[in-house]
């Protein structure tokens, strides 16, 4: 039982325009056509874009998920989902504590009733790239 086109991507959760996109990426193999010249897709085609969308969910890039996919359709495969899965975590983490530090300082300006981003007027203000490219300028020089 094939599907059209609106009924995969129905199904799928996407938009038509997504659909062939990943056609065009090669994540979906090309579908049959019907006589009409409709695309006609195997129904294993919505379980695949839901496992797509779920990978980009959880973070991987779409040229990952095609390696990915590509890694599962061999028979000695490189590098497997777990090792790119710790992969992953590692760059979320580190992605964590990038936020964490901004967070951390935004919570400091808020604190310090910092007013402007170029001329604030708090006693302390913990942003640290105010003065940036004003100490080398001589004073009544753009920047």
């Amino acid at each position: 039982m094939s599907l059209r086109t609106g009924e995969v991507a129905e199904r799928a959760g996407v938009n038509i325009q997504t659909l062939r996109y990943y056609e065009r990426r090669g994540l979906l193999a090309e579908p049959h056509r019907s006589n009409g010249g409709h695309r006609l897709y195997p129904p294993g085609t919505v379980a695949l874009l839901r496992v797509i969308k779920t990978a980009q969910r959880l973070g991987f890039t779409l040229d990952e998920v095609a390696e990915l996919l590509d890694t599962g359709r061999r028979r000695h495969p490189p590098p497997d989902l777990r090792e790119r899965a710790i992969g992953k975590i590692a760059e979320i983490d580190r992605r964590i504590a990038d936020l964490t530090t901004i967070r951390a300082t935004l919570a400091e300006v808020v604190d310090a009733r910092c007013d402007s981003l170029t001329d604030c007027t708090c006693a302390d203000c913990p942003i640290p790239f105010l003065t940036i490219g004003t100490a080398d300028r001589p004073s009544g020089d753009p920047a």
